[in-house]
């Protein structure tokens, strides 16, 4: 059974009568990598900060390895953190910001230099402990507050979106080096970012944030493959939402059938004529149908092309309404204002009703 590190009961947080937090749980286990992913103002960040100890909840417990840690002073909690502008001190060298910590507590000169070095060996900046902050890049500047911060040997470290400010390339270099990190040192990292690719590209488990309430918790591919609420669906990754109303349902054929043109499989579900529905399908998961009859089909007109080098986006337009569906490899035979039939798998359709619920 996986132990519990970091546990938030009953959590919620006010500032100025607006409810950031809402009486939430979230337990987060020993050397997992947990990424809280949602839009600005969500309430995300304000999680971290509560851990933490900068922020003190309205109401709720937080508990740190089983200890009831809410009315702590954050230097008493065996967590650290990384800020998204590094906070490194520009006047010390590099050796001296990552000793800082060490240096506060009074440990041995040679224990100090001993696990700066290691350290600095770590992150793959020996040579660059008597450089300064200014002197260096800012993917380089995130290592050393990386560094910094895993120094102390925190039991979590807290990780509140630290590479939003890198560039493209350097972010994804990045997210491999973190996620090699938090394997190599098994330390609970929870981070905080609003980036889907970096949170399905590194954790363990994501959870979603909305209006201060957990919409889904689970894994990368639980959230991506089986989203509990349109929320969830549509937050992750690129999606087609078909809206539409049943007219005919024929349950011999196990076919239901919308008013757009929409043909979809009932595959167990229990709908009515005049129900209001609506299916998400991944952009990947829908194909080009080539002369064959298939039980979930619609018929469109592309009206855009885009390529990325990997794939062909086509731009459908489906009874008055736009879907995308990306077709991978070089044999490409489309263009736009050709009429075109696709299909897809009903395994691939999440169908929600009314409610917003699967």
């Amino acid at each position: 059974m996986k132990k519990v590190i970091i546990s938030l009961r009953n959590f919620s947080k006010v500032y100025s009568k607006k409810v950031v937090i809402d009486n939430i749980d979230l337990d987060v286990y020993e050397n997992e990598f947990l990424t809280l992913l949602g839009s600005s103002g969500c309430g995300k960040t304000t999680i971290l900060r509560s851990i933490s100890g900068l922020d003190k909840p309205t109401n709720g417990k937080v508990f740190i390895a089983g200890e009831d840690v809410t009315n702590f002073d954050p230097t008493k909690r065996k967590v650290n953190t990384i800020f998204q502008n590094y906070a490194l001190f520009p006047l010390m060298t590099i050796y001296d910001n990552i000793a800082f910590g060490l240096k506060m507590q009074k440990r041995p000169k040679d224990e100090i230099q001993k696990r700066v070095h290691e350290m600095l060996e770590l992150v793959h900046l020996v040579g660059y402990e008597n450089r300064f902050p200014k002197e260096l890049s800012g993917g380089e500047q995130q290592r050393v507050s990386l560094a910094r911060g895993l120094i102390n040997k925190p039991k979590v470290l807290l990780l509140d979106e630290p590479i939003s400010a890198l560039d493209l390339k350097l972010r994804k270099e990045m997210q491999i080096e973190l996620k090699q990190l938090q394997r190599k040192l098994k330390i609970t990292f929870i981070y905080v970012t609003h980036d889907q690719d970096e949170a399905l590209s590194m954790s363990d488990r994501i959870a979603i944030i909305k209006d201060g309430k957990i919409e889904q918790l689970g894994t990368p591919q639980e959230i991506y493959d089986m989203p509990k609420t349109l929320y969830a669906a549509t937050f992750i990754g690129d999606t087609n939402v078909l809206n539409g109303k049943v007219i005919k349902i024929d349950e011999k054929k196990g076919l239901v059938y919308l008013d757009n043109n929409i043909v979809g499989n009932l595959n167990n579900h229990k709908f009515n004529i005049g129900d209001e529905i609506t299916l998400v399908i991944r952009p990947e998961n829908i194909k080009v149908a080539i002369n064959k009859k298939r039980n979930n089909y619609a018929e469109g007109v592309i009206e855009e092309l885009i390529y990325d080098g990997l794939s062909n986006k086509l731009i459908i337009n489906i009874g008055g309404k736009t879907i995308k569906v990306l077709v991978y490899g070089n044999d490409f035979k489309y263009d736009i204002g050709e009429k075109i039939k696709l299909f897809w798998d009903i395994l691939d359709v999440v169908i929600f009703g009314e409610e917003n619920e699967k």
